[in-house]
């Protein structure tokens, strides 16, 4: 950014408050975002010289997109670059749900093991189970290429059918949801937030889900219902699950704390050296663009 502009840096350990990005941007052009930055319509009127807001993350929810729109302020987001490392992080999660991993650990580190046991941290088999993805974009290709390792049959759920040409590819099925809930043996959500996907794995759609079934949430908290899952888990309704985000962040539903069945991680899934970096250069390149009149390579709005 210092080869083609002034910049100012805020906190660095922790959340700007509203009230700190409010004073933050008065007088700036350019305001490079993160993810927990609540940019909201009291934020984008405050500041009259804005020209573009460039989050640092795939998700845009943190941004009033139609205010910014009406006031003729550039958004853009990082898209594309996060796509193989989440995928990772979505096998790692399956891989530690079925498998019992972070249980086995602690048990480990507490001094527990005696040696081997016949039934110790019995865990559930991934080759060749059903995988259901609910939202066949980038995210969702990458999973199900994964998957193909592990020959697992693949199904999908998306309100935009694949071709044929790449359900051949990623060896994909389509499904109604319900469909999708009740037949699965692991389910992983990879749809973006929207009001239609709100709560779109609902109270009544966690009543589908097969009890043996694991569910798997990398996308965005909204899109579960998260009373209505930890109750599931609770009751035994569903045999497990993995979390990397939640509703309301970085609040969590008490009760997921004392189950033994579900993974929880802090919002991790582009946690890796090389992704954020990507992320970075991208949202600076992105904000540098708009600050010269041009059109930024990952416009929102």
């Amino acid at each position: 950014l210092k080869e083609h502009t002034d910049y100012e840096i805020g906190a660095t350990k922790r959340n700007l408050t509203k009230e700190e990005i409010i004073k933050k941007v008065q007088g700036k052009e350019g305001l490079l975002s993160l993810l927990v930055d609540d940019i909201d319509k009291e934020v984008i009127n405050s500041a009259s010289s804005l020209k573009i807001i460039a989050n640092c993350a795939v998700g845009y929810n943190n941004i009033d997109t139609s205010e910014a729109k009406k006031k003729g302020i550039l958004v853009t987001n990082t898209t594309g670059v996060l796509t193989e490392t989440t995928a990772d992080l979505t096998w790692a999660l399956i891989m530690a749900v079925a498998r019992k991993i972070p249980q086995a650990d602690q048990y480990t580190r507490r001094k527990k093991f005696k040696g081997w046991e016949l039934d110790l941290f019995l865990g559930k088999e991934i080759t060749g189970k059903r995988l259901g993805i609910i939202g066949m974009g980038r995210l969702g290709k990458a999973v199900a290429l994964r998957a193909q390792a592990f020959s697992m049959e693949i199904v999908y759920s998306d309100p935009h059918r694949l071709t044929q040409e790449e359900e051949e590819k990623y060896k994909a099925s389509a499904l109604p949801i319900n469909k999708l809930l009740s037949t699965a043996d692991i389910i992983t959500i990879h749809a973006s937030l929207n009001p239609q996907t709100f709560h779109l794995i609902s109270r009544e759609k966690i009543k589908l889900i097969r009890k043996n079934a694991i569910l798997i949430n990398a996308a965005r908290g909204p899109i579960v219902d998260e009373k209505a899952l930890a109750k599931a888990l609770e009751k035994g309704q569903i045999w497990g699950a993995g979390l990397d985000v939640y509703e309301k962040e970085p609040e969590i539903e008490t009760k997921l704390f004392s189950l033994d069945n579900v993974v929880l991680l802090p919002h991790i899934a582009s946690a890796t050296y090389e992704t954020r970096l990507k992320m970075a250069m991208m949202a600076a390149r992105n904000l540098v663009q708009g600050l010269k009149g041009e059109k930024p390579d990952n416009l929102v709005v």
